[in-house]
């Protein structure tokens, strides 16, 4: 597929500075997409913009913001206006595993804010010229935790099951208006949200390479509105139909208290 002759010539990335979010910015300058770049570490998007530049012979642009500040989504889309962004990719987010009693007021508003509020008004601000147009595409990024309780990373878990349910209706909704829509729930991944999030090893299935993520997301991208990253994943969470929920809460939180 020419995904730039498909959605455009400009592809947009939040969280781009560091893991599934880098890859995913080097896989669309390999297709010849433009990029807006935006996350909080602007030396790091200045050094990951270079080098696109450099290795594909595209055009960045690069806004530092911290998605959670009060003013974010309207600078972003003031900076954006005069561009055609044809494919976005909502990948901005964190977690913590911890329990729910030792975390802060302050740490759960913002992974709420984060994970929920931010990827649905973000959608609303980047699809709406999309149907417009009648072209576009957006890559969501759930999580295999969306799909069961996940004590003791209850609030993760529960942030990630409204990313899943919001791309799966959107993904309904945009179909008229031609539009692609991909919710990707990975499991452990090998990248540093893991650690910061203090998962540092994964509960089932191994640890997934990013650049397979991305491949996968792109080659389902217009032909599935969902989809789990790795066959134990796959496995775990089409199970969980099956099972009784309270046995899958207590699975999960026996697999995930000790990590």
């Amino acid at each position: 597929m020419d995904f730039k002759e498909k959605y455009g010539s400009w592809g947009l990335i939040t969280g781009a500075s560091a893991g599934l979010g880098t890859c995913y910015a080097r896989a669309m300058a390999e297709m010849g997409l433009n990029l807006v770049l935006v996350a909080r570490r602007e030396e790091r998007l200045h050094q990951l913009a270079e080098e696109l530049e450099k290795t594909n012979g595209i055009k960045t642009l690069c806004l530092p913001l911290d998605l959670t500040e009060e003013a974010a989504i309207e600078i972003l889309g003031a900076k954006t206006s005069s561009l055609e962004i044809g494919l976005f990719v909502n990948n901005a987010g964190f977690g913590y595993l911890n329990s729910f009693l030792e975390q802060k007021d302050s740490n759960i508003s913002k992974m709420i804010r984060l994970n929920c509020e931010i990827p649905a008004r973000l959608s609303r601000l980047f699809l709406a010229p999309m149907a417009e147009r009648k072209r576009g595409g957006m890559i969501v990024l759930a999580s295999a935790a969306a799909y069961l309780p996940t004590p003791p990373m209850s609030v993760y878990g529960a942030t990630k099951g409204f990313d899943l349910l919001l791309g799966e209706s959107l993904a309904m909704e945009m179909r008229s208006f031609n539009v692609d829509v991909l919710v990707v729930s990975p499991g452990h991944t090998d990248t540093e949200f893991h650690g910061v999030a203090g998962a540092q090893s994964a509960v089932v299935g191994g640890t997934a390479c990013p650049e397979d993520v991305v491949k996968q997301s792109f080659r389902l991208l217009g032909k599935r509105i969902s989809f789990v990253h790795g066959v134990h994943n796959f496995f775990l969470t089409w199970l969980t139909r099956f099972v009784p929920r309270s046995v899958v809460a207590r699975l999960s939180f026996l697999a995930l208290k000790n990590r």
